[in-house]
């Protein structure tokens, strides 16, 4: 069982993979030397558990490959069944399309018709969406064995070495103009999504670029201050919970064809659009949190 735990051990703290330490243990084995006197008549062979893992790796590595290319295989027969671009038969409309131009400014009172589509009509599909960046950021965690800061942590993936300016007060200088207009733009961009083109996505990223250019220019120890493992958890489940409670609400109401207590509004204004403008600051935030901390994450390795 010690050398298990060992191989295990150096995984954490080097990345070295358990398997190959272990693989590599067996065959750096020195015998000693009445066991070299008993083998001399006898062939050294590779034991059998080391000849099993090399055939499997060796199936699972064929296996992958195959796959892969059956899936670009069939990816590529189905969208060489498309149309040609500009061809007659080309679908350039749809009843689809005419019916959210038609009916979107009534429907959820938003003048910007790409908001509506995104979060209303197509809602159910944006809140996957949503989700799926959280788990995206969840696997980096995993594949970079995140742990929160702690000096005395035995499983941190790496040594870190801090790089980053120390009192540069051109950079600095720089970055007193630019931020607040960089974090003043993104939040007009997530809170106007509903009457002209932006919204949570494109908001929530020009958000994490602010966060991620205030790390750069004043270092790591000053961003930590305001964002660090347990704002990232805060704000990503906070944001990631309030988008289901709106959205299963909005279904719920919908289905039935219940009356909504988010009224559309008065069209034009910021309040209108019903709960789109609510749904733009969520996913927003999810947005931002995911760009910055997985910049942190590959940066850093952790925290």
């Amino acid at each position: 069982m010690k050398k298990p735990i060992s191989a295990l051990k150096r995984f954490l703290e080097e990345g070295s993979e358990p398997l190959d330490i272990e693989m590599q243990s067996e065959l750096d084995y020195t015998p000693a030397p009445e066991e070299a006197r008993r083998g001399e008549n006898h062939p050294t062979e590779e034991p059998g558990h080391i000849k099993n893992r090399r055939t499997a790796n060796v199936l699972y590595t064929v296996s992958s490959v195959v796959l892969c290319a059956l899936m670009i295989f069939i990816l590529v027969y189905n969208v060489s069944g498309l149309p040609s671009f500009g061809g007659a038969d080309t679908l350039i409309d749809s009843e689809v399309g005419r019916f959210y131009i038609e009916n979107g400014l009534e429907d959820t009172g938003a003048t910007n018709i790409i908001t509506p589509i995104i979060l209303s009509y197509r809602g159910f599909d944006t809140l996957g969406e949503s989700h799926v960046l959280f788990i995206a950021l969840c696997s980096v965690m995993l594949l970079l064995r995140f742990a929160p800061q702690d000096a005395s942590s035995a499983l941190r993936a790496y040594a870190i070495e801090e790089d980053e300016p120390q009192d540069d007060d051109i950079l600095k200088g720089f970055g007193h103009v630019l931020l607040p207009l960089v974090f003043v733009f993104g939040l007009y961009i997530i809170f106007n999504g509903n009457l002209s083109p932006g919204g949570g996505f494109s908001g929530g990223a020009v958000l994490g670029a602010g966060f991620i250019m205030y790390l750069v220019i004043y270092g790591h120890d000053a961003a930590y201050k305001f964002f660090n493992y347990k704002t990232m958890k805060l704000v990503s489940m906070t944001a990631l919970v309030s988008y289901s409670l709106f959205k299963g609400y909005h279904f719920i109401t919908g289905y039935n064809g219940w009356e909504s207590v988010f009224s559309n509004g008065t069209v034009g204004t910021i309040f209108s659009g019903g709960m789109l403008l609510y749904l733009n600051v969520f996913v927003g935030a999810v947005v931002s949190v995911t760009m910055y901390t997985l910049f942190v994450l590959f940066r850093r390795g952790d925290f």
